[in-house]
């Protein structure tokens, strides 16, 4: 076993990065950069029943240590994404990947998490119930437990493969979130999604966006993921791949410290697209340096 592999409901991978979904299209872009079959998964676009345009333009604002985005889950749609997108990805990469998925009503969540879980190149389910960007979906599932775990529920009754629930840190407990979509029969936890933003032109004093507020990703949300994937650790017993502001092998280890068995490489990946590259390059030196023989072994060991 090589000292970057990590185990995910028995699902191995080479090594725990992963670009997160919605900063790394559906992968293929960014095999003229290098090897894609260098990360350990790939986390696909979002995708949603109907092609989705997605939130009026402007839809990016740029902030200190990070950036606000508004995009609002734009995707050709679920049968486009199987007969279009994933034989285009199949060409560059050989692994399998983890299919996001989001809706505006379980039966949405539902059809596309089945249609997903039908192809070969998909080993693992992460359902989107934290998108803050899209009225009356997404994030309005995330902040209540019993909608959390009633969207769970549904998706785990009809597909096999494991499913990851992303969480929002748009809530104000997000351990009852994550305790009441394990009881509901997750496999695991993606955590966390953006956080609400908004920012404003200083001439006009206008929002920048056009849809006002957006989510807030990149290296200044990092201490409140690293803070919530904690708490979670503590009170759940599923794995969670740990996602917001990593930027770099040092945060990947403190992630993994903090309890995430996996990350994904979300922002980042839009400033620099050799990102998830020079990390998984800088790990095993990383691990020299620290006197760390297994990445594996150091998971939640903030916690002993």
């Amino acid at each position: 076993m090589g000292r970057l592999e990590v185990s995910l409901c028995g699902w191995k991978l080479d090594n725990p990065v992963i670009p997160a979904s919605g900063t790394f299209g559906f992968g293929y872009e960014f095999a003229q950069f290098y090897d894609l079959n260098q990360l350990g998964s790939i986390a696909l676009k979002g995708t949603t029943r109907e092609a989705r345009f997605g939130n009026p333009t402007p839809r990016i604002a740029e902030c200190d240590r990070g950036m606000i985005n508004a995009v609002g889950l734009q995707n050709p749609g679920v049968d486009q994404v199987i007969s279009k997108e994933l034989p285009r990805l199949k060409e560059v990469y050989q692994k399998k990947v983890i299919a996001n998925v989001s809706g505006f009503s379980l039966e949405e969540y539902v059809e596309c998490a089945q249609k997903m879980a039908a192809q070969d190149l998909v080993g693992l389910i992460e359902v989107n119930i934290s998108c803050p960007n899209v009225h009356h979906g997404g994030m309005s599932f995330g902040t209540d437990p019993k909608q959390a775990a009633k969207v769970t529920r549904a998706v785990k009754t009809a597909v096999s493969k494991p499913v990851f629930i992303k969480l929002t840190p748009n809530v104000t407990d997000i351990v009852a979130i994550a305790k009441a979509v394990e009881e509901a029969g997750a496999d695991g936890i993606s955590m966390i999604n953006t956080l609400l933003g908004a920012r404003f032109d200083l001439k006009t004093g206008k929002p920048i966006l056009a849809n006002i507020m957006g989510g807030f990703s990149g290296p200044a949300i990092k201490p409140i993921a690293l803070r919530m994937v904690y708490q979670v650790y503590e009170a759940v017993s599923i794995p969670i791949i740990g996602i917001g502001g990593l930027a770099s092998a040092e945060d990947v280890i403190e992630m993994m410290s903090a309890g995430a068995t996996a990350v994904q490489i979300g922002a980042e990946n839009c400033r620099n697209p050799y990102a998830c590259k020079k990390i998984i390059d800088r790990l095993p030196v990383l691990l020299d340096e620290l006197k760390i023989q297994n990445l594996k072994d150091i998971i939640g060991r903030s916690h002993s």
